[in-house]
């Protein structure tokens, strides 16, 4: 009767359908999550529990996950109710336009986190009180998510990497030159992000309401980055993606004015960071896959991974001022750290 693991990065999770008295009047099924051991962590993370983050934003923000109702308000981590339904990537692939009924509830989540701030929300931190940035300073905030890149994953991965990252161009000097490409940011009120916005974080039930789950990479900060995030995820249409700033601008400043302050200057900055952060997460992803035995004798999958791994250099060579390896040069890269990793495993 249990249903799993399912598939995800994080955490493997399974499923199961408790007994009508510990899931309450309505029997659904719920999800027990155990994060994945020795996993390499691509994002900054905030709070020290998703559960305890969904139980403090139970009736201020919709559509997000429940808890068993027997668990709340204890210490025991507990369950989440698994939401039934389709995720929006299923429904509508990457590139795809949102039907407006479902882009307008994405809007009022975008109104809903801004009303959250700070000192609202009384939730387990895992970062100190000295590395939070203050109030309002984007730039402080921005910052630390460049030296989590920097520090958290292309310094601690070097030893296993260097290879691969010197083969693409990729030194210490390319976070200098993000930073001067990204400097001088707008200041502006700080709420609540979801920070992981994208189609398969989506959920559509049978009554066409919208879910958001996977909560374990929010944090307080520049509400501008959420939107960043969430555009660079979603891949809207040109004209779709114009209207949802424009509809973000309206919700976060009916909330907080100043929100959306400075954002037609700031918004390519956050983006170009997006694009940026995804080469080393892409990088380093595409190679263990390689590693992880899909490579044959044709060599097939090695010229696939150059290929995703060019698409990913070539959209951040503005703001890492990296020239971009030829094709062959980028096959040859992964081909030599792989034969490092067969000699040293």
């Amino acid at each position: 009767m249990v249903e799993g693991p399912l598939h995800g990065y994080h955490h493997e999770t399974y499923v199961v359908r408790l007994p009508r008295a510990a899931a309450g009047a309505e029997q659904v099924r719920w999800k027990c999550r155990e994060p994945r051991p020795g996993l390499l962590w691509f994002d900054r993370r905030c709070f020290a529990s998703e559960e305890q983050l969904l139980r403090a934003l139970a009736g201020r923000i919709e559509g997000i996950p429940d808890l068993v109702p027997e668990l709340a308000g204890t210490a025991t981590p507990g369950l989440q109710r698994f939401i039934e339904g389709s995720t929006l990537g299923t429904l509508y692939g990457s590139g795809g336009e949102i039907p407006f009924a479902l882009f307008g509830q994405i809007v009022s989540l975008f109104e809903q986190l801004a009303r959250v701030k700070a000192n609202s929300l009384d939730v387990g931190r895992t970062c100190k009180s000295a590395d939070r940035p203050a109030e309002g300073d984007t730039t402080g905030f921005l910052e630390r998510l460049i030296l989590f890149t920097e520090r958290d994953v292309y310094q601690r991965n070097m030893h296993d990497f260097k290879v691969l990252f010197y083969g693409l161009g990729l030194d210490g000097d390319s976070f200098g030159k993000l930073r001067g490409h990204v400097s001088g940011l707008t200041a502006r009120p700080f709420c609540l992000l979801h920070a992981d916005l994208h189609r398969e974080n989506f959920v559509v039930d049978a009554k066409a309401r919208l879910w958001t789950i996977d909560w374990e990479l929010a944090m307080f900060g520049d509400p501008l980055y959420d939107l960043a995030t969430h555009l660079y995820l979603m891949r809207y249409p040109a004209e779709q993606e114009r209207r949802m700033t424009e509809q973000w601008c309206d919700a976060v400043e009916s909330v907080t004015p100043g929100s959306s302050a400075g954002w037609e200057a700031d918004l390519p900055k956050l983006l170009a960071y997006k694009r940026a952060q995804s080469v080393f997460t892409d990088v380093i992803r595409t190679a263990l896959s390689l590693e992880e035995g899909r490579r044959t004798a044709d060599g097939s999958p090695l010229v696939e991974a150059g290929d995703r791994i060019r698409k990913v250099l070539d959209a951040a060579a503005e703001p890492l001022e990296i020239a971009v390896p030829a094709p062959e040069s980028v096959t040859a890269a992964l081909a030599d750290w792989l034969d490092e990793r067969l000699r040293c495993p």
